[in-house]
C-alpha cells in the first residue's frame, strides 16, 4: 500500500517517528514496504535520486537528516558542514519522500556513547585509513537509525563505495532485517560527482576538480590496455597532478566489497573479480572523493 501523496511531515524524536511508522504499517498491513535513505542534508540530486528510487519501490519513505559528529574527526568540518532544512524539505518534497527524521544531537546521543562498532577489514583501507574513526562513527549512527526507522530497505549512494561495503558487511554480520540497496553515482554536466561539500568549492578549484571524473573515465580504456593495479595508479596520479591544486589523499585499486589489494603483477582485465577504483584528492580546504566499479 502506497502512502498518499502529500506534503511530507518533519518528526523531530525517535518517539514520534517510531508511532508513526507503527501507524503506517497498521494502516498498509502484512504488504508494508517501508524505504530509508539515511543523509547529513544539504541535498542535491544524488539524494533525490535516492529518495525517488525508494518511493518507486516502498509504500513509505523515511529520511534522515542528520550531521552525526562522531564520524568527524577533530580538525574536520563538523561545526561548518552544510546545513539548510528549508531546502532540504523542498528537495525531500519533491523527490517524495513522506517521513523527514530531523533529530537533535541531544536526541540521538542523549548521553555520552559507551558503545561502539567496528567493521574491521573494509575500514582499514581509504577513507578509514586517512579518517581514523571515521567509520566506527558511520557504524554507530547507521546501526541507531537502522533500529529506529526498522525499514524493510535502505539506500546509500555509491559516490562513497567504502561505505556500502562497511555497511552491507554490519548488516550482514549482525543480521539485521533490512535489504541495503546501493544506488549509482549521481554527476554534473561536466563530470563531477555531487557532494553536499562542492559547495565549499572556488570557481577555479572546482574547475580544476574535474580532472577526477576525467582521470577515472579513462579507466577501462586503460584496463583494456593490460594496465595492472600499480600502473593504473599511476596513471590516474599522474593524471591529477597535472591540475596544480590537486593534492592526492590516495588513488587505490581493490577488490570489492572486500577490499583488498590485487595481485601488482595481473593485468586487472584477467582479475576475474569486481574491482574498485577509489581515490581522494583535496582541492584547497576541500576533500573529495570519487570512484569507478569495473565488473
Amino acid at each position: 500500500m502506497k502512502m498518499t501523496v502529500a506534503a511530507p511531515e518533519v518528526v523531530r524524536t525517535i518517539a514520534d517517528l517510531r508511532s508513526k511508522i507503527a501507524e503506517y504499517r497498521l494502516r498498509a498491513g502484512p504488504a508494508a514496504k517501508v524505504g530509508f535513505v539515511p543523509t547529513m542534508g544539504y541535498l542535491h540530486e544524488g539524494h533525490a535520486s535516492l529518495i525517488r528510487r525508494s518511493a518507486a519501490e516502498n509504500g513509505l519513505t523515511v529520511l534522515s537528516v542528520f550531521v552525526n559528529p562522531l564520524q568527524f574527526g577533530p580538525n574536520e568540518d563538523f561545526e561548518r558542514y552544510p546545513r539548510d532544512e528549508k531546502r532540504d524539505y523542498a528537495v525531500a518534497a519533491e523527490a517524495g519522500a513522506n517521513l523527514i527524521f530531523m533529530p537533535q544531537v541531544e536526541e540521538m546521543y542523549p548521553r555520552p556513547m559507551q558503545t561502539s562498532i567496528s567493521v574491521r577489514g573494509v575500514t582499514e583501507r581509504l577513507c578509514g585509513a586517512s579518517r581514523p574513526g571515521h567509520f566506527d562513527g558511520v557504524a554507530v549512527v547507521v546501526t541507531k537509525l537502522l533500529n529506529i526507522v526498522a525499514p524493510d530497505r535502505a539506500y546509500f549512494g555509491l559516490k562513497d563505495a567504502q561505505q556500502v561495503a562497511v555497511i552491507s558487511r554490519m548488516a550482514e554480520d549482525l543480521n539485521m532485517p533490512v535489504e541495503i540497496v546501493p544506488c549509482p553515482i549521481v554527476r554534473d554536466a561536466d563530470g563531477l560527482a555531487l557532494s553536499s561539500r562542492n559547495v565549499y568549492l572556488s570557481a577555479e578549484e572546482r574547475s580544476q576538480a574535474l580532472v577526477l571524473s576525467q582521470a577515472l573515465k579513462k579507466v577501462p580504456e586503460w584496463i583494456e590496455d593490460g594496465a595492472t593495479a600499480p600502473e593504473l595508479t599511476g596513471r590516474i596520479a599522474r593524471l591529477i597532478r597535472t591540475k596544480p591544486l590537486a593534492d592526492i589523499d590516495y588513488v587505490e585499486v581493490l577488490s570489492y566489497p572486500a577490499l583488498e589489494p590485487l595481485a601488482e603483477t595481473l593485468p586487472l582485465k584477467l582479475a576475474g573479480e569486481r574491482i574498485l577504483v577509489a581515490l581522494a584528492v583535496r582541492f584547497g580546504k576541500t576533500r573529495l572523493i570519487d570512484n569507478v566499479l569495473i565488473g
